[in-house]
């Protein structure tokens, strides 16, 4: 399981109810229903993907993410997951709207385009950065809007979002070691609890 996964399970309350969009093969909505006691649905695409979540006895529903999760009622989850998905989303910021109208609460994990390997990449190089999170070339990468630390944090404030809980992480035992200090430049990975400011 990647390592963003196993540390934001601790968000989700137990005996929850969950929806864990773009949840492919099951696996983090397993774990949470193993040992969260949550219950719920996973949203997937992939054929492939919703066979493998079959197996693991995961509700899943075949739908595409484009605006909306008009299917859902509002508040009829108590937290909204999306794990390295915001990017590959052709309208985050309603993507992001709508987990907070379907759940009481959401989390979000991306990879940090400011991260300093990114950067230098661009620099050094004038060609689009790949890194082990960002590991395509420019004309058939699925992540289409790429952000940093910094932009979803401001994000968050113009939309009135509450962060209530935000861990970064890495890889490199570099950026490891520096990210608590500036983690725009050195986290790889960024993970986001969320809600609506007044809920």
């Amino acid at each position: 399981m990647r390592i963003e996964l196993a540390s934001l399970g601790s968000w989700v309350p137990e005996n929850s109810r969950v929806l864990d969009l773009a949840c492919g093969d099951g696996t983090l909505m397993r774990h949470l229903m193993d040992n969260r006691g949550v219950s719920g649905y996973g949203l997937e695409i992939d054929p492939e993907q919703i066979s493998k979540c079959l197996q693991l006895n995961i509700n899943v529903i075949e739908k595409e993410l484009v605006r909306d999760l008009d299917q859902f009622p509002t508040n009829s989850f108590d937290v909204v997951i999306m794990t390295q998905a915001l990017q590959v989303m052709r309208f985050p910021d309603v993507i992001l709207e709508e987990m907070l109208r379907v759940g009481r609460e959401c989390i979000v994990t991306f990879p940090n385009f400011g991260q300093l390997r990114a950067r230098s990449y661009l620099a050094l190089h004038g060609r689009m950065p790949k890194t082990n999170s960002l590991p395509y070339e420019w004309y058939n990468t699925p992540n289409i809007h790429l952000c940093t630390i910094s932009d979803f944090v401001e994000h968050c404030r113009k939309s009135d979002y509450k962060i209530l809980n935000q861990q970064v992480l890495a890889e490199q035992a570099f950026n490891r070691a520096m990210m608590g200090l500036m983690p725009n430049l050195f986290a790889e990975t960024a993970v986001y609890h969320l809600t609506k400011n007044g809920r």
